[in-house]
């Protein structure tokens, strides 16, 4: 016999909150979320791909897999990580392909409260609102919820 994850006591407050991996790209709270993360990596062998445009920061094996390295820092226009600094990769798939998300640094999963979530405010940059869908304000501190579907839109754009 199944249990129908309906029918789990604790199925209607999972609805209420949104459970995110944070990270930091250029001093920015970014989350993403937890579904949408197949893997998270430390620094990397990456080979470049020549002509690929500047986002695509080349590619990584993973496992015997190809992984697309997408640098996160270049396809929200900021300017380019310090060089000695080292960068993690939170893996997506998108349509049956992997693909990596160069950052500065992955956190921790936070579950934060869904009635937190704010609509992006006009305030906030034009690129980062480009890729955001939402926004959670934490301890006087943005959390910006990057759209993993938006950022991978590059890889088929080309």
């Amino acid at each position: 016999m199944t249990t129908d994850i309906l029918d789990r006591p604790d199925a209607a407050a999972a609805d209420e909150q949104q459970v995110l991996v944070t990270l930091t790209v250029a001093d920015q709270l970014c989350g993403v979320p937890v579904l949408a993360v197949r893997d998270i990596l430390g620094e990397q062998t990456i080979t470049r791909i020549p002509l690929a445009p500047p986002e695509i920061a080349g590619s990584l094996n993973l496992r015997g897999r190809i992984v697309t390295a997408i640098d996160l820092r270049r396809r929200l226009n900021l300017p380019p990580a310090p060089a000695n600094q080292p960068r993690q990769s939170v893996v997506a798939e998108q349509g049956g392909e992997l693909y990596a998300l160069l950052v500065d640094q992955v956190s921790e999963v936070l579950s934060l409260d869904a009635a937190q979530f704010e609509r992006n405010p006009p305030t906030l940059e034009k690129t980062w609102a480009a890729f955001s869908t939402g926004i959670f304000r934490l301890d006087g501190r943005l959390l910006v919820v990057l759209d993993v579907s938006k950022l991978l839109a590059l890889a088929e754009e080309g």
